[in-house]
């Protein structure tokens, strides 16, 4: 097989590639064993028909799309690791020559790498990120803990009051017409979460268990049913029980049942020391990502718009990926957002270009740099992967082979090259 690369503008190629007539032969003869039990002959028992009479009824180049599939993709693959150039967008094909006892010749019209020249990227100059734990943050903290820890007590010697927990049945109807959704028997609600049209909730307050009372409410101009839109409703409600959230007293037995400590003040010094924690990782990352920007702007580097678009697309099946594992396909999560592909592959490209940019940039300082991973280095992140995954070592590092085990490699650098950066940046 032979390859020819023609360097384009911006950082794209062009790719000649003709594959010997031998293999076109081959291919072809592939796709006809596979193709001849579904076709028929008059004279033949089916799949017994011999190929050239096959060739001579629908003519010889009924074998050639599939045998163009069966070749394309290894002689692409092929080509791709001749070509000595690193490929970093989907190739745009384009068949020049396919016919049997003729070499099969193609174009793949690419995306190469782009260089990078950096400009400063040791000291840096980015603004410090606050790092503070307020009181009413562990508040909060304690306050979610409490709500972990409460229990549900019946009320039966007064009314409903906001935040009380109802179970409700209600009737409603427009003009004294019932409408679909409108009816329910023992719903729990709670007064003042907003679950229903505004207005709903505020009028239960007040209301007497095993009393009837009419709620009287217009639903939303931008009311999801249309038929409902904007229109006065009557509610027919009852409250059948009520029953409230005893939180437990924030003391020190409240600490000993919660966590393992004595105090509350302990307790509370553990929950500001988490805190703290959490903000100085998230100042790191913030760090890091103003250090980065500041490298990108300062470089030079032409990304092709295959690139960005390879990228985005990338964006996309791991979005894709993550709403399947959520149960939800790529077109409902767009019906139910009102959002079309191409809005979303748009909106997603920004963000594919600062990917880029940013691996790039990092790819530069990591060889400007001569970082190297060690042995010890590889081991370290097995150890750290094994641990994650709750896997043994060994079966980590059987699954890092090859390719695998480069792609790991040029990861650890990009770290490297991230803490390098960021460690070196002046923070004002």
């Amino acid at each position: 097989m032979s390859v020819q690369v023609e360097k384009l503008e911006k950082n794209m190629a062009k790719l000649t590639v003709e594959v010997p007539a031998e293999k076109v032969e081959k291919a072809i003869q592939t796709v006809y064993q596979k193709m001849k039990k579904n076709i028929n002959i008059p004279g033949f028992r089916k799949g017994k028909a011999p190929r050239h009479l096959i060739e001579k009824m629908y003519g010889k180049e009924v074998f050639y799309n599939d045998a163009i599939d069966e070749l394309l993709a290894d002689a692409y693959s092929e080509a791709a690791k001749e070509c000595e150039e690193e490929l970093v967008s989907r190739p745009k094909i384009d068949v020049v020559q396919f016919e049997s006892g003729s070499p099969f010749i193609f174009t793949a019209e690419v995306a190469v790498k782009p260089e990078v020249t950096l400009g400063a990227y040791k000291g840096v100059q980015v603004e410090k990120a606050p790092i503070e734990v307020l009181d009413e943050e562990i508040e909060a903290e304690i306050m979610k803990e409490r709500e972990a820890n409460s229990r549900t007590i019946t009320v039966e010697d007064r009314a409903v009051a906001d935040g009380d927990m109802v179970s409700l049945d209600f009737d409603g109807s427009v003009d004294g017409v019932p409408f679909e959704g409108g009816k329910a028997e023992n719903y729990d609600l709670t007064i003042g979460s907003g679950a229903f049209i505004p207005g709903f909730e505020e009028q239960l307050v007040g209301a007497q268990i095993n009393k009837e009372l009419d709620v009287n409410v217009t639903f939303p101009e931008e009311y999801h049913a249309k038929d409902l839109a904007g229109k006065a409703a009557v509610f027919k409600c009852r409250v059948n029980s009520i029953k409230v959230k005893e939180l437990p007293e924030v003391d020190d037995e409240f600490a000993q049942e919660v966590s393992e400590f004595d105090t509350l003040d302990e307790y509370k010094a553990d929950i500001r020391a988490k805190l703290l924690k959490g903000k100085e990782e998230d100042a790191k990352k913030i760090k890091e990502d103003a250090v980065i920007e500041k490298i990108i702007a300062d470089a030079q580097m032409d990304i092709p718009d295959a690139m960005v678009e390879f990228q985005t697309e990338q964006l996309m099946e791991d979005f894709a990926q993550r709403m399947q594992m959520q149960g939800m396909s790529l077109s409902q999560y767009f019906q139910y957002t009102g959002m079309t592909m191409e809005q979303y592959k748009e909106q997603m490209k920004p963000r594919a270009l600062q990917n880029i940019q940013s691996r790039l940039v990092l790819e530069a300082v990591a060889a400007a740099e001569n970082i190297e991973i060690t042995e010890e280095d590889t081991n370290a992140e097995f150890q750290r992967m094994a641990d994650l995954y709750k896997m043994d070592v060994e079966k980590v590092k059987e699954l890092f082979a090859g390719e695998r085990m480069e792609d790991m490699k040029k990861d650890l650098a990009i770290q490297k090259a991230i803490d390098l950066v960021r460690d070196a940046a002046v923070e004002a």
